[in-house]
């Protein structure tokens, strides 16, 4: 949807080809499962979205979903220790998947320009190696799509920029080896992670105004990583979400859930918060979790009129909250790409995909430079870079939980505001090398309100 706003500026008409009958509001739908887990959208891809849809923020809120300020609203244990709550730095938006994409959707297909077929599968690009002319598709479980079968008759649909955001699905590198292009250089890091998550009623005193809280696993201890979020969102609720590593994965069992997450997770706050809170679905499940980079930017050929975005391009651990708000930011260089060079000009197309692959870049080395220490990661175990580039950014998580400028440049960086350069200046290394300026904090920084609010009994921690 964002891709078609990005280019609804300089096209005549965007059509939107889309697998699924798309529900008129906020409501589940067949081809995105994810959305029964957490997300949330950092401060950088809030600024995104913002500039492709002015006003869609306020649009949010008023639907309930939360502004949540960094570090400010958020008890979180890092691999480090627990981070100090400083004053506001950056922030997220936090709201149940369905309402994130009904907000945005409605403000996209508001437009004249932008087209939507729905029902409609892509099965392959049409053209040659040197350009993309359209695309073939087909529609999907007769008129409506809704059984989710491929069924009719395959067609073509003429285009003079063809965009692939079909997330981890994407079949865009065996299509450009179909039209006599080279296999593209791919790198995969997987850590084996599991997904387990449930929305809970939040006790009714804790159903506005409550923190996220975070329990982080520690990647260099040598033991399968556990983790859980739980994110206040609309409506009083909570979404929660458990993960884990191999070899110490959470179930699917409903009965489960909050065992895992009191007694596996290296504190058990999230366990106690849920013990209060109403279960108002089952235990989603997904294994869908490797970080997966399509380096097509590096092709020595590149065929005109195409582009891939988004998890097409590069799909992240979910754990780190960056897939949004990368997509966000593609989309946005989508747009500045065509604006700067012009519509239709030789060698759009490489110039377009060169300028997404920087957002997706800087996410992807914040995913990798943690994931690849988890045993089977990758085929070979971290590099020297990736153990070096380790040993400092955990120095810095370390300072971070007792100096509020050296949270405030991580803070930067995670938002994707800022690009991990800012951690590299010499006021940010010699921090680093001093360590924290305060002593760790004993446990969740929970003031005696949330406390109390939540029914959690004094001196959690």
């Amino acid at each position: 949807m964002l891709a078609a706003r990005a280019l609804s500026g300089f096209a005549d008409r965007v059509v939107v080809i889309e697998r699924d009958v798309l529900p008129d509001g906020p409501a589940p739908r067949r081809g995105l499962p994810q959305a029964r887990h957490a997300h949330m959208l950092w401060s950088g891809g809030v600024r995104a979205v913002e500039e492709l849809l002015p006003g869609v923020t306020g649009a949010l809120r008023d639907a309930g979903a939360r502004r949540s300020p960094v570090t400010t609203d958020m008890v979180v244990l890092g691999p480090r220790g627990w981070f100090r709550r400083w004053p506001e730095s950056h922030h997220v938006i936090l709201a149940g998947r369905d309402l994130l994409d009904a907000t945005i959707r409605a403000r996209v297909l508001a437009d004249e320009r932008i087209e939507l077929l729905a029902g409609t599968e892509a099965t392959g690009l049409v053209g040659d190696a040197g350009a993309v002319t359209g695309v073939r598709v087909r529609t999907r479980g007769g008129t409506d799509g809704r059984d989710g079968s491929a069924s009719g008759p395959e067609r073509t649909v003429p285009a003079a920029l063809v965009v692939d955001t079909t997330g981890r699905g994407s079949r865009a590198a065996g299509w450009l080896q179909a039209l006599g292009l080279p296999a593209v250089e791919r790198r995969e890091v997987d850590p084996g992670l599991a997904y387990a998550s449930r929305l809970y009623l939040a006790p009714e005193q804790a159903r506005s105004g409550y923190p996220i809280v975070n329990v982080q696993p520690d990647p260099r201890d040598g033991r399968p990583g556990r983790a859980g979020f739980l994110l206040p969102i609309e409506d009083g609720r909570w979404i929660v979400t458990l993960n884990g590593t191999r070899g110490g994965e959470p179930t699917a069992e409903n009965d489960d859930f909050v065992r895992f997450a009191r007694e596996e997770l290296r504190h058990p706050v999230i366990g106690d918060l849920l013990e209060r809170a109403e279960p108002l679905s089952d235990v989603s499940y997904t294994r869908a979790t490797v970080n997966r980079r399509s380096y097509y930017e590096r092709m020595a050929a590149w065929p005109e009129n195409f582009a891939v975005l988004g998890d097409a391009l590069a799909a992240y651990n979910p754990l780190y909250g960056h897939g949004l708000s990368v997509a966000a930011q593609s989309a946005v260089a989508l747009r500045d790409a065509v604006r700067r060079h012009g519509w239709g000009s030789a060698g759009l197309s490489r110039r377009v995909q060169r300028a997404v692959a920087r957002p997706a870049g800087g996410a992807w080395d914040l995913a990798v430079g943690q994931d690849v220490f988890y045993p089977g990661a990758t085929e070979n175990g971290p590099t020297l870079r990736d153990r070096l580039l380790a040993a400092y950014v955990g120095r810095l998580m370390l300072t971070a939980t007792g100096s509020g400028r050296i949270a405030r440049r991580v803070t930067d960086v995670t938002s994707l505001e800022r690009g991990p350069q800012v951690l590299l200046t010499p006021t940010v290394l010699l921090a680093a090398t001093a360590g924290p300026l305060r002593r760790p904090l004993p446990g969740p920084p929970l003031t005696p309100s949330e406390r109390e609010r939540a029914g959690l009994r004094a001196g959690l921690e």
